[in-house]
């Protein structure tokens, strides 16, 4: 139960995230082509990544639970020309205090936004507005 609640806590979070950053400028026309995109999390020593959660500004997210690992790399997504957005998060513990998270969110080979947790408790999460 305390993972789903991680997981829908996540979800939530990310959602809104997305939500609130995503605005349509009228001058702003539609975008040509598609990204290439991957996200990353990488843990200091110790650090153990459960969950990780995706969404893009079309609607689409993707869970990754049980993962039990330090760093995470997920599989390059074609996100469309529609999406407005991308947003990131996981959820890990640390081993003490000193303790971080990262994650980062690459498009077309460059890395375009991150975020960072620190502490026992971790769950960073990265969002990024296409223009």
């Amino acid at each position: 139960m305390k993972r789903l609640t991680k997981i829908l806590s996540l979800t939530l979070i990310l959602s809104l995230t997305l939500l609130f950053a995503c605005k349509k400028d009228k001058k702003d026309g539609p975008s040509n082509g598609t990204h290439k995109v991957v996200f990353k999390a990488i843990g200091s020593t110790g650090t153990k990544i459960s969950n990780a959660v995706y969404t893009d500004g079309s609607g689409k997210n993707e869970s990754f639970t049980s993962l039990n690992t330090q760093n995470w790399t997920s599989n390059e997504y074609t996100i469309p020309s529609s999406a407005h957005a991308v947003s990131f998060g996981v959820s890990g513990t640390g081993v003490d205090a000193n303790s971080t998270l990262v994650v980062e969110i690459w498009v077309d080979g460059v890395k375009a936004a991150d975020g960072k947790s620190t502490g026992t408790i971790l769950s960073p999460s990265a969002t990024l507005a296409f223009k």
